[in-house]
């Protein structure tokens, strides 16, 4: 047990028990892999045909890969840990009067996908914190540079007035406007805007209680000039709060993200304060958590792994990565390493200066204006050594990644209540847009001279250079998952046995591999306070984003590398259709577009029910050969299984959810044409 160091305590800490288990497994399971490595080496010298030595060395990359990622979750298994706070005792350390000023960023960048409505929400909660009210600043990065919005947060700086009070004399815990009430679109900005909605200084709320600034900043964009996307939008809010507020502590929000529980600065502050909590700390991190799932998570938006049972992991070595929301950050991190620092261009960026001016001084709002023009960057290491890290789509995570690799660490807060909830996507297609965007991004950090395998290492450490390797080659998936989804019951159709038979020895290797990484991940899964149903969305997910978001995000990441034109950023749309409501509250798949990821989960879907209810009955009833064809009738079992919702969606729905006829029509003659080609190679 390790805490503060003097009584009462402001947070402790505790190693869980299942490490020593965790490292036990690990070292069982790898001896396996390296004996099914042996296995491969055999096969590969006594190859009988060509085909079967290309479907055997297909086998051993797709195997080694495998071997490869899973030995990256490895690195979270090895010593997590779990936190708690005592809020309640940090006014005994800290007289509220001196606690630190809050600068709070929010980022929208578009009106029709990110309503209005939703990022007002967002920007109300934090602002009705449970802090002093003087010391607290909002910042809304508008890269839509709508009207709307604009307005919008016009009416809520009027409606805070009322909403803030209230908060504090009903003691509401569920500060959102919308959580609480229910437990014109402009062209791209030739002109920056920064316009002051509240000042902290002058507006009262109806109590005569001071209010938060509240500040509406829409960029100035310019073909000639790049924007880089979120990670642009935060640098210039960095530049511009410093020379309006300064504050010591910077919170990222996401706009469709709202606060849940108004005493989290509280819980930031009891590791601030106490300077022992860990050295050269420079982030807190709280999980990315969602209301409105539904009862099976059926798109496994819930990514338990990723924003839960993963950073208790990190957190024992280094410290969880940022995830682009719900992180509050020491501002001096965004100035170089803790003994390197950056200097900004000029001095009013440092984060040690002292603003001394109001808010609405002149000279304050021209040089804001200054510092966040479209041109501003140029010949300055913003984007490089200071800010967020430009070069990835996914600039939270490279972000994270490179803060660690020049010596920050930081902290996995993960209160009982949730600190911050958001929307979930409830269309399939915005699920796979989504990790699609995020393969690219990470195989451009994994394939950079800052890759994992190399700079990670060397700066970071093998345990934590392996725990970010996990998602900077997160689409090398595809490849293992696809091979796995095709292969096996392409043979099986014509009857070519890949895997030992059930008399083999051989044959518990396997066995013991599929049933050792499933329950293993299913008992993680569970131990983390989830269902075995969410479980089971969760490796589906898995199997059908490898066939198609993965797949389709490493043909792009490739195609880019060649310098192919590709899609640009595409922001997740944050809308919710009554009737796509109702099916995903039903649990029910939501197709209903056409997408070439479509064909690919609908051509394995096809082949596999061919290759279990064809090739599988043949070998069982025809050829008896269920002991030599077991194991790639299994493998096409529980793909079907894993396919059902894809088998509903083509052939028995009729709603408008259901998978279009045309992608039908089309994953089937592909599959045919496959069967036909391979008719043809597997005869070589």
């Amino acid at each position: 047990m390790a805490s503060a160091t003097t009584n009462p305590r402001l947070h402790s800490l505790r190693r869980l028990r299942r490490r020593l288990p965790n490292r036990v497994f690990a070292a069982v399971y790898t001896f396996v892999i390296l004996a099914l490595f042996y296995h491969h080496a055999l096969t590969l010298l006594h190859f009988t045909t060509f085909t079967t030595f290309c479907i055997s060395l297909t086998m051993f990359v797709s195997d080694i890969i495998l071997a490869y990622m899973w030995s990256t979750t490895q690195s979270y298994r090895m010593n997590p840990v779990t936190r708690q706070e005592f809020p309640e005792n940090l006014e005994k350390f800290l007289d509220r009067k001196d606690f630190p000023a809050m600068d709070i960023f929010i980022c929208t960048a578009d009106p029709y996908k990110e309503p209005p409505i939703n990022v007002v929400n967002t920007a109300l909660s934090v602002m009705a914190y449970d802090y002093p009210t003087e010391k607290l600043s909002v910042y809304l990065s508008d890269d839509g540079g709508s009207e709307l919005t604009l307005f919008a947060f016009m009416e809520a700086a009027e409606f805070a007035r009322i909403w803030l009070p209230f908060c504090r004399e009903s003691n509401i815990i569920e500060r959102c406007p919308d959580a609480y009430f229910s437990s014109n679109y402009a062209q791209n900005p030739k002109t920056l805007e920064i316009k002051v909605l509240l000042n902290a200084n002058k507006d009262k709320d109806n109590k005569g209680q001071p209010m938060p600034n509240l500040v509406y900043v829409s960029r100035e964009k310019r073909r000639t000039s790049p924007h880089q996307f979120k990670a642009g939008a935060l640098n210039a809010l960095i530049r511009i709060s410093g020379i309006m507020t300064n504050a010591p502590i910077i919170l990222t929000l996401d706009c469709d993200m709202y606060s849940n529980d108004p005493l989290t600065p509280q819980r930031v502050l009891c590791y601030v304060s106490d300077k022992s909590s860990r050295p050269n700390l420079g982030y807190i991190q709280f999980p990315q958590l969602y209301h409105g799932l539904n009862k099976a998570d059926i798109y496994a938006s819930e990514y338990k792994g990723l924003f839960q049972i993963n950073p208790a992991g990190m957190d024992g070595l280094s410290g969880p990565n940022y995830v682009g929301t719900g992180c509050f950050f020491l501002r001096r991190t965004f100035f170089g390493g803790p003994s390197s620092p950056a200097q900004p261009e000029i001095p009013e960026l440092s984060p040690n200066y002292i603003v001394s001016k109001p808010i609405m001084d002149q000279k304050i709002l021209d040089q804001a204006h200054h510092v966040s023009g479209c041109n501003y960057e140029n010949l300055t290491n913003w984007g490089s050594k200071m800010g967020l890290k430009y070069g990835s789509l996914v600039e939270d995570y490279y972000t994270g990644y490179r803060l660690q690799c020049e010596g920050w660490k930081s902290i996995f807060c993960d209160p009982k209540r949730p600190a911050f909830l958001g929307d979930v996507p409830i269309t399939l297609i915005d699920v796979l847009n989504q990790n699609k965007r995020w393969d690219i991004g990470l195989l451009e950090v994994g394939f950079s001279k800052y890759s994992t395998l190399t700079y990670g290492i060397r700066t970071a450490g093998i345990l934590v250079a392996q725990a970010f390797g996990q998602y900077a080659f997160w689409g090398i998936w595809c490849f293992p998952i696809t091979f796995y989804a095709f292969i096996p019951s392409l043979t099986l159709l014509y009857g070519i046995p890949i895997f030992p038979k059930v008399s083999d020895p051989w044959f518990l290797a396997y066995i013991f591999l599929f049933l050792g990484a499933n329950g293993k991940d299913c008992l993680d899964f569970v131990l983390a306070k989830g269902t075995f149903r969410r479980w089971w969305s969760d490796q589906r997910m898995w199997h059908m984003r490898g066939v198609s978001s993965h797949l389709f995000g490493s043909i792009e990441f490739i195609t880019k590398r060649l310098g192919i034109s590709t899609q640009g950023f595409n922001v997740t749309s944050k809308v919710m259709d009554d009737e796509q409501s109702k099916r995903y509250d039903q649990g029910i798949f939501e197709f209903g577009v056409e997408s070439p990821m479509f064909v690919t989960l609908a051509m394995a879907a096809t082949l596999n029910l061919m290759a279990f209810f064809c090739g599988g009955i043949v070998q069982i009833f025809k050829e008896r050969n269920l002991e030599v064809f077991f194991v790639q009738v299994f493998i096409a079992g529980f793909a079907v299984l894993n396919c059902l919702p894809i088998y509903k969606a083509m052939f028995f729905r009729s709603d408008k959810g259901r998978m279009p006829t045309r992608t039908t029509i089309i994953s089937t003659l592909l599959v045919g044409g496959l069967c036909a080609a391979s008719s043809f190679i597997l005869k070589m």
